[in-house]
């Protein structure tokens, strides 16, 4: 691998790894790209071409995965979760839940509970959604 292609993939990481730290903030495509040092353009299409998602896609996948992990383990409202990973709107929320997973937060919620007394690398592998 290049030094060039080595320099770009570490531009890359470091916005994914602000992502993961901060996906409940706002984060759009002109401040990751700041954190990556490249212009919004190349950064919007250097990202999907690493990653294989959109870096909108890739943000709104991580909140809908710790809102997954808090459905599961707390008893917190699904508009309180909806407002703590970082969605606006509790519709849009729900929307974008049910693209990602299959279903509704609340629909999840009640399928989840039954697992709460299974091993954590056995519940991930029965709650991934069938592709």
């Amino acid at each position: 691998m290049s030094s060039a292609a080595e320099d770009t993939n570490r531009r890359m990481l470091r916005a994914r790894d602000a992502m993961d730290r901060a996906y409940a903030q706002p984060l759009d495509v002109p401040a990751l790209a700041r954190i990556a040092h490249v212009s919004q353009a190349h950064f919007a299409r250097t990202f999907r071409a690493t990653f294989g998602e959109t870096p909108h896609r890739y943000l709104q996948r991580r909140r809908v995965e710790r809102a997954m992990s808090l459905l599961r383990e707390t008893g917190l409202s699904v508009t309180d979760i909806c407002f703590q990973v970082g969605f606006g709107s509790p519709g849009t929320f729900s929307r974008t839940f049910r693209d990602i997973v299959g279903r509704s937060p609340r629909t999840y919620r009640k399928e989840a509970a039954p697992a709460a007394d299974v091993p954590t690398c056995f519940t991930k592998a029965w709650t991934r959604p069938s592709a």
